[in-house]
């Protein structure tokens, strides 16, 4: 008679054993979840209303963490949204600091996610496409 292991079955599946993430990495997501509760919860600055953190990446010895944020308002919100984080800069670090517990507390650099503007940018270029198959095909 075997016996049932639960974990040998996620194993089998590919759903268990993760592999190890670097230290960077774990600082990283902790990083971008604090500043996102932060940002709903405490800051109160208009221009940081509309700001989303998209993503946290920190060097290896944990020196900098450069943090990647989009607004819902791409044209106008983008400068007034950069002024409000680095405005906000110390106030951050500051509670990273308290919350996370770390040795030393990385510093912030907050850049722009394009991401979202390219998205659009793709989308916009494959519904020409589209657009001209089916004229194509109409005629």
């Amino acid at each position: 008679m075997t016996i049932w292991d639960p974990k040998q079955t996620l194993d089998s599946i590919g759903l268990g054993g993760k592999e190890e993430r670097k230290r960077s990495a774990k600082v990283a997501d902790a990083i971008r979840v604090e500043l996102a509760t932060l940002l709903l919860s405490k800051v109160r600055d208009p221009n940081l209303q509309d700001v989303n953190i998209s993503r946290v990446d920190v060097t290896d010895d944990l020196s900098i963490a450069r943090i990647f944020f989009s607004t819902l308002n791409h044209k106008g919100g983008v400068k007034s949204a950069e002024k409000g984080l680095n405005r906000a800069k110390g106030f951050m670090r500051s509670h990273i600091a308290k919350t996370l517990n770390l040795r030393f507390t990385p510093a912030l650099q907050f850049k722009y996610d394009k991401t979202a503007e390219k998205v659009e940018e793709l989308d916009s270029i494959f519904q020409e496409i589209d657009n001209e198959r089916k004229i194509r095909d109409h005629s």
